[in-house]
Protein backbone atom coordinates (compact mmCIF):
# COMPACT_ATOMS: atom_id res chain seq x y z
CA UNK A 1 0.00 0.00 0.00
CA UNK A 2 1.42 3.48 -0.83
CA UNK A 3 2.28 6.09 2.03
CA UNK A 4 0.27 9.47 1.28
CA UNK A 5 2.12 12.25 0.68
CA UNK A 6 1.24 15.44 3.07
CA UNK A 7 -0.87 17.77 1.61
CA UNK A 8 0.70 21.18 0.37
CA UNK A 9 -0.87 24.32 1.76
CA UNK A 10 -1.78 25.25 -1.58
CA UNK A 11 -3.72 21.75 -1.72
CA UNK A 12 -5.30 22.35 2.14
CA UNK A 13 -6.52 25.78 0.76
CA UNK A 14 -7.90 24.32 -2.49
CA UNK A 15 -10.16 22.00 -0.82
CA UNK A 16 -11.07 24.14 2.53
CA UNK A 17 -12.39 26.62 -0.29
CA UNK A 18 -14.13 24.34 -1.75
CA UNK A 19 -16.00 23.39 1.41
CA UNK A 20 -16.71 27.08 2.14
CA UNK A 21 -18.48 26.95 -0.76
CA UNK A 22 -20.82 24.14 -0.06
CA UNK A 23 -19.01 21.44 -2.21
CA UNK A 24 -17.80 18.01 -0.89
CA UNK A 25 -15.75 15.25 -2.09
CA UNK A 26 -19.03 13.59 -1.77
CA UNK A 27 -20.81 15.93 -3.77
CA UNK A 28 -17.99 15.68 -6.84
CA UNK A 29 -18.29 11.84 -6.14
CA UNK A 30 -21.58 12.07 -7.28
CA UNK A 31 -20.82 13.46 -10.39
CA UNK A 32 -18.55 10.89 -11.58
CA UNK A 33 -20.77 7.90 -10.24
CA UNK A 34 -23.63 9.52 -12.52
CA UNK A 35 -21.03 10.26 -15.56
CA UNK A 36 -19.49 6.42 -14.44
CA UNK A 37 -22.29 3.88 -13.68
CA UNK A 38 -23.44 3.15 -16.96
CA UNK A 39 -20.12 1.54 -17.87
CA UNK A 40 -19.58 -0.17 -14.71
CA UNK A 41 -22.21 -2.49 -13.16
CA UNK A 42 -20.26 -2.94 -9.74
CA UNK A 43 -18.97 0.88 -9.15
CA UNK A 44 -19.05 2.05 -5.53
CA UNK A 45 -19.24 5.21 -4.10
CA UNK A 46 -15.72 5.26 -2.45
CA UNK A 47 -14.27 4.11 -5.79
CA UNK A 48 -15.12 7.51 -7.27
CA UNK A 49 -14.57 9.59 -4.30
CA UNK A 50 -11.01 8.44 -4.54
CA UNK A 51 -10.40 9.70 -7.86
CA UNK A 52 -12.03 13.20 -6.84
CA UNK A 53 -9.07 13.13 -4.11
CA UNK A 54 -6.96 12.17 -7.12
CA UNK A 55 -7.51 15.12 -9.00
CA UNK A 56 -7.62 17.60 -5.98
CA UNK A 57 -3.93 16.39 -5.33
CA UNK A 58 -2.65 18.01 -8.86
CA UNK A 59 -1.45 21.72 -8.44
CA UNK A 60 -3.19 22.45 -11.74
CA UNK A 61 -6.52 21.99 -10.14
CA UNK A 62 -5.82 23.42 -6.98
CA UNK A 63 -4.42 26.67 -9.31
CA UNK A 64 -7.69 26.53 -10.83
CA UNK A 65 -9.83 25.68 -7.85
CA UNK A 66 -8.68 29.24 -5.58
CA UNK A 67 -8.43 31.17 -8.86
CA UNK A 68 -12.14 30.77 -9.89
CA UNK A 69 -12.96 30.68 -6.53
CA UNK A 70 -11.57 33.92 -5.70
CA UNK A 71 -13.27 35.83 -8.88
CA UNK A 72 -16.74 34.22 -7.53
CA UNK A 73 -16.16 36.09 -4.48
CA UNK A 74 -14.60 38.90 -5.37
CA UNK A 75 -18.08 39.52 -7.65
CA UNK A 76 -20.66 38.50 -4.61
CA UNK A 77 -18.61 41.70 -2.88
CA UNK A 78 -18.81 43.93 -6.17
CA UNK A 79 -15.24 44.20 -6.08
CA UNK A 80 -14.25 43.76 -9.65
CA UNK A 81 -13.92 46.70 -12.47
CA UNK A 82 -17.28 47.15 -14.86
CA UNK A 83 -17.87 45.60 -17.23
CA UNK A 84 -15.77 42.37 -15.62
CA UNK A 85 -18.19 42.46 -12.50
CA UNK A 86 -21.45 42.65 -14.40
CA UNK A 87 -20.28 39.49 -16.82
CA UNK A 88 -18.97 37.47 -13.84
CA UNK A 89 -22.25 38.44 -12.05
CA UNK A 90 -24.39 37.27 -13.90
CA UNK A 91 -22.41 34.43 -15.62
CA UNK A 92 -22.89 35.65 -18.86
CA UNK A 93 -22.97 33.08 -21.74
CA UNK A 94 -21.13 34.34 -24.34
CA UNK A 95 -17.84 35.22 -21.46
CA UNK A 96 -16.68 31.78 -21.77
CA UNK A 97 -13.32 32.17 -19.14
CA UNK A 98 -15.04 30.00 -16.86
CA UNK A 99 -14.82 27.10 -19.09
CA UNK A 100 -11.59 27.98 -20.13
CA UNK A 101 -10.28 27.35 -16.75
CA UNK A 102 -12.37 24.23 -16.57
CA UNK A 103 -10.52 22.40 -19.35
CA UNK A 104 -7.63 23.59 -17.69
CA UNK A 105 -8.68 20.99 -15.56
CA UNK A 106 -9.96 17.96 -17.64
CA UNK A 107 -6.71 19.03 -20.30
CA UNK A 108 -5.15 16.63 -17.30
CA UNK A 109 -6.55 13.61 -18.00
CA UNK A 110 -6.88 13.44 -21.86
CA UNK A 111 -9.93 13.66 -24.88
CA UNK A 112 -12.43 11.76 -22.43
CA UNK A 113 -12.16 14.40 -19.76
CA UNK A 114 -13.17 16.91 -22.54
CA UNK A 115 -16.53 15.01 -23.52
CA UNK A 116 -16.80 14.06 -19.96
CA UNK A 117 -17.00 17.89 -18.94
CA UNK A 118 -19.14 18.68 -22.22
CA UNK A 119 -21.48 16.29 -21.17
CA UNK A 120 -22.12 16.61 -17.29
CA UNK A 121 -22.02 20.78 -18.04
CA UNK A 122 -24.76 20.58 -19.88
CA UNK A 123 -27.40 18.11 -17.83
CA UNK A 124 -26.27 20.01 -14.86
CA UNK A 125 -26.66 17.19 -12.23
CA UNK A 126 -26.56 16.67 -8.92
CA UNK A 127 -24.38 19.43 -7.15
CA UNK A 128 -23.91 21.34 -10.28
CA UNK A 129 -27.72 21.81 -10.54
CA UNK A 130 -27.28 24.18 -6.87
CA UNK A 131 -24.03 25.64 -7.94
CA UNK A 132 -25.81 26.81 -10.76
CA UNK A 133 -29.04 28.26 -8.59
CA UNK A 134 -28.96 32.21 -9.27
CA UNK A 135 -31.66 32.62 -6.61
CA UNK A 136 -29.01 31.85 -3.91
CA UNK A 137 -27.32 35.19 -3.91
CA UNK A 138 -24.04 33.45 -4.19
CA UNK A 139 -22.03 33.86 -7.30
CA UNK A 140 -20.89 30.44 -8.51
CA UNK A 141 -20.07 31.61 -12.43
CA UNK A 142 -16.63 29.85 -11.52
CA UNK A 143 -17.01 27.18 -9.15
CA UNK A 144 -19.93 25.11 -11.37
CA UNK A 145 -17.63 24.73 -13.94
CA UNK A 146 -14.60 23.27 -12.21
CA UNK A 147 -16.51 21.11 -9.94
CA UNK A 148 -17.82 19.65 -13.27
CA UNK A 149 -14.22 19.61 -14.73
CA UNK A 150 -13.21 18.15 -11.35
CA UNK A 151 -15.99 15.25 -11.72
CA UNK A 152 -15.03 14.79 -15.47
CA UNK A 153 -11.62 14.43 -14.71
CA UNK A 154 -11.73 12.31 -12.36
CA UNK A 155 -14.24 9.89 -14.53
CA UNK A 156 -11.57 10.01 -16.94
CA UNK A 157 -8.93 8.68 -14.47
CA UNK A 158 -11.55 6.16 -13.75
CA UNK A 159 -12.25 5.02 -16.96
CA UNK A 160 -8.52 4.94 -17.85
CA UNK A 161 -8.24 2.97 -14.73
CA UNK A 162 -10.39 0.63 -15.98
CA UNK A 163 -8.48 -0.04 -19.31
CA UNK A 164 -5.35 -0.27 -17.36
CA UNK A 165 -3.81 2.76 -18.46
CA UNK A 166 -3.10 4.69 -15.18
CA UNK A 167 -2.83 3.29 -11.61
CA UNK A 168 -5.87 3.94 -9.11
CA UNK A 169 -3.66 3.24 -5.92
Amino acid sequence: MSEQKPKTELEKKARQWLKDRGVTLEDIGELVYYLQSPYHETLEMDVCIKNVDKVLGKREVQNAVITGIQLDVLAEQKKLASPLQETIETDESLYGVDEIIALSIVNVYGSIGFTNYGYIDKQKPGILKKLNDKSTGMCHTFLDDIVGAIAASASSRLAHSEANDEELD
